[in-house]
């Protein structure tokens, strides 16, 4: 069986310039803290890494620090510049927010998954400063937020700003935007697993690591970092290249589920061109998910790191959706998407409709 992969919000399929410049690396022996030649040879292809994917997401090169993922970044940013502040996170973000933040004060969403702009400057003008956490683009539904709204706001309240850009890098143009901080991951635009990035604001400084060790990234991070992993997040970042013709093929598979009754959430907000939200009433989202892998199309119930939790989500209980929102499926085109993949999704997806509903439609008779 053709398996069509649809899951590119879980991960992106490997781009053919990230595997080539790992391969490069990992004839490196040398460890990138060594002073000899083998490490000054890796130290060469770790920083013109490092510098790479500074420029490309619009920061400084001494300001980025490597780490194991966008998890460990979103948690380095919130133990670094959450220190002594409130923090405010947004009622859609990613559970590595949730979980780092735990005591957060929510920020409430429209029904479109937009960031209520008028709560947070009530919420910043009511207490001491705050860190602010607002994902660029939501993983599930996939709204782009208003970032550079909310950026002002909190210059205007004395608030830092933390960007969670994992979804959002190698989709759309991204830039700090008045950020003090961007979660950057290298799996979802199509480099390896295992590494990612916090680029920092020029004036954030002297920040305390989460994980000590011997001193590497300048203090922020310890440990020995993953040099072919760094130069595969590099040459995937610098490959990615227009994504907006992903939305032709998105609004395809969007209509054939219409068609067979689904709903698409979040239609009416700005999306990423590759992501749809759909609910089907009446039948549950992992039974959907199975279905549809049984018919060789990998698509997945709301963010990877809950598979296996039959749980509605999070992100469309905030949105309003209640019943629905455990009966929505997450439709994700990876950036070497076809139509043959979505024309399969099409008729995979109205045989699973049909299976599923028609006994919903035999009770109502």
């Amino acid at each position: 069986m053709t398996m069509h992969y649809l899951d590119a919000n879980a991960t992106e399929p490997l781009r053919p310039e990230a595997r080539a410049a790992m391969l490069v690396a990992l004839d490196i022996v040398g460890n990138p803290s060594s002073v000899h030649a083998a490490g000054r040879a890796a130290r060469r292809i770790m920083e013109d890494a490092r510098e790479a994917l500074a420029i490309r997401f619009g920061g400084q090169p001494a300001d980025l620090v490597f780490t194991s993922g966008g998890t460990e970044a979103d948690a380095l940013a919130v133990h670094a510049l959450g220190q002594g502040r409130r923090v405010l996170i947004g009622a859609t973000e990613h559970d590595a927010i949730r979980s780092a933040a735990p005591n957060a004060e929510i920020v409430p969403v429209g029904a479109n998954g937009l960031i209520d702009l008028a709560a947070l400057a009530t919420m910043l003008e009511s207490g001491p400063p705050a860190l602010v956490c607002l994902m660029l683009a939501n993983n599930e539904v996939g709204t782009i937020q208003p970032v550079a709204e909310a950026a002002a706001l909190c210059r205007l309240h004395g608030a830092l700003l933390h960007v969670d850009a994992v979804q959002g890098a190698g989709r759309l143009s991204v830039g700090m935007a008045g950020a003090h901080s961007m979660a950057l991951s290298s799996h979802k635009l199509g480099g390896p697993t295992g590494v990612g990035a916090l680029l920092l604001a020029p004036e954030v400084t002297g920040i305390a690591p989460l994980i000590r060790g011997g001193g590497q990234e300048r203090g922020r991070r310890g440990g020995t970092p993953p040099l072919a992993a760094i130069a595969g997040f590099a040459a995937a970042a610098l490959a990615c290249g227009d994504s907006s013709p992903l939305a032709a093929l998105r609004e395809a598979a969007e209509r054939a589920a219409v068609g067979c009754g689904a709903q698409v959430v979040g239609a009416d907000a700005p999306r990423l061109p590759n992501t749809a939200c759909l609910a089907l009433p009446g039948a549950r989202a992992d039974t959907q998910v199975i279905a549809l892998d049984l018919d060789g199309i990998a698509v997945s119930a709301g963010a990877a790191c809950s598979s296996g939790k039959v749980a509605a989500s999070h992100v469309l209980q905030a949105m309003g959706l209640s019943a629905l929102a455990g009966q929505a499926i997450r439709v994700s085109l990876p950036w070497n998407a076809t139509q043959a993949d979505v024309d399969a999704f099409a008729s995979g997806y109205a045989r699973m409709a049909d299976r599923l509903r028609s006994p919903l439609v035999s009770r109502a008779a």
